[in-house]
């Protein structure tokens, strides 16, 4: 078994990040929401579902939001009985499973009239990622000190960051040049909308990734590193274990004045995230090939992003640095609200967000995950217990962020008043980190 801090053991609980990094970038990112757009009928378009007529774009995000809201439901339970019982690893076995055989399940979605399948799989692929990163997330207390946290999140980031590319332009070989591997269906020609066995081989191709490299992970972490034994009512004890955190939290200032900004910047980083290709498509009409080149460089420049702006909080503090990341995002968000879409250069200027929006990505969501084990009170074992509460913080603010988004589209049918509401929320996270006091290892 390896001790804290083995070099073996830190490589193998980073390396999950390559494994499940392919679900966000390839489904929630780059190739799903293309195809679940072509197969509902392009921009604007209208659907059915549960005997309801929606537009797809914002049946979309409230989806993702539904998708969330399970996930903060079910991970404050799941993680406090995990702790009690000592397996957060068999339950992250269990969500990623379920998660990439979710994506697995997409191939089967092919028409309007199997819409249900897209959305039972999508939901149900969201809540397996997102569920096994809570169990992920719990693991950094116990594969690194704290001097070293900073460090370990971002490598799992860069893994993540490069084997998701790595995927993603093999899938997109496979999209936008089919021929090269036997297939006669081009799936991006001009004006089709009918699905492709190409893009539903990707989902296949995305999930059986996922599984694969995950085995790596699995081999190495550690089972039950307390040695606790589960005993009779075990489901209630977490309950109690639960509120007794809840009871711990009211005593530590700058835990709870972090949770609150990162609940708001969370709103804005993750709604980007899933939603920024469909802002480009439908907002600025950027061609699909634009498109799939910013999320590209995103990813690229968020692997720098992610080494730089660590090294920045070594020498000048977490809070310090994720103030710059902030204030980024602020200008960010208000350049893409004023971007016209109608300018010749408009591709151009996309791109340049894009490379500011991936220098800042890898930065704030390694340090908010760093940052957050640093303020974890030290002598605590219910290390899942905790970072329940920082997933599903995330995951409140992303049902916030994603059906704010969904009801301003479908308010205003279109997609810059939402992008301002966004800029709002990193500028609210902003100023309560201003409020944050110094502690032993964050500044």
């Amino acid at each position: 078994m390896y001790q804290k801090g083995d070099k073996k053991l830190i490589n193998a609980w980073a390396f999950y990040d390559w494994a499940n990094s392919v679900y966000p970038l390839v489904i929630t990112t780059a190739v799903f929401p293309l195809y679940y757009g072509g197969v509902t009928g392009g921009a604007g378009a209208k659907v059915h579902f549960l005997n309801t007529e929606w537009t797809n774009t914002v049946l979309y995000t409230y989806v993702l939001s539904f998708s969330f809201l399970m996930v903060a439901s079910l991970s404050p339970i799941l993680s406090s009985i995990s702790d009690y019982m000592g397996n957060k690893k068999r339950f992250l076995q269990f969500f990623l499973y379920l998660g990439s055989l979710s994506v697995m399940g997409l191939y089967f979605f092919e028409s309007k009239e199997t819409l249900w399948i897209g959305i039972l799989f999508a939901i149900l692929a969201s809540i397996g990622f997102w569920g096994s990163i809570v169990f992920y997330n719990a693991f950094l207390v116990e594969v690194a000190y704290p001097k070293d946290q900073d460090r370990v999140s971002a490598k799992g980031f860069m893994f993540g960051y490069s084997g998701s590319v790595f995927l993603l332009l093999f899938i997109l070989t496979m999209i936008m040049h089919p021929e090269w591997y036997g297939f006669t269906d081009h799936a991006l020609a001009e004006g089709e909308t009918a699905p492709s066995i190409v893009f539903r081989l990707g989902f296949v191709i995305v999930g059986l990734w996922w599984i694969l490299f995950a085995q790596y992970t699995l081999y190495h972490l550690p089972l039950n590193v307390h040695h606790r034994k589960p005993k009779g009512n075990f489901i209630f004890k977490g309950y109690r274990e639960l509120r007794e955190v809840l009871r711990q939290l009211k005593n530590q200032e700058a835990l709870k004045l972090f949770l609150i900004s990162f609940f708001l910047f969370s709103a804005g980083v993750q709604t980007i995230i899933v939603l920024a290709g469909k802002f480009g498509d439908e907002e600025l009409h950027l061609p699909t090939s634009n498109l799939i080149i910013t999320i590209l460089l995103v990813q690229l420049v968020a692997i720098i992003g992610a080494f730089v702006f660590s090294r920045i909080s070594e020498k000048y503090g977490n809070i310090f640095t994720l103030k710059i990341t902030l204030i980024i995002w602020v200008l960010v968000s208000f350049s893409a609200y004023l971007l016209p879409g109608e300018h010749p250069n408009v591709n151009l200027y996309f791109y340049t967000l894009g490379g500011f929006l991936g220098l800042v990505l890898g930065a704030t969501q390694t340090l908010a995950r760093s940052t957050y084990a640093k303020l974890i009170p030290e002598d605590t074992v219910d290390t899942a217990t905790y970072f329940s509460f920082f997933d599903v913080t995330e995951k409140l603010a992303i049902v916030l962020g994603t059906a704010s988004f969904g009801f301003l589209v479908s308010q205003t049918g279109s997609m810059r008043t939402s992008v301002l509401v966004l800029m709002l929320f990193f500028l609210a996270g902003f100023i309560a980190l201003l409020f944050m006091k110094k502690t032993k290892y964050v500044s």
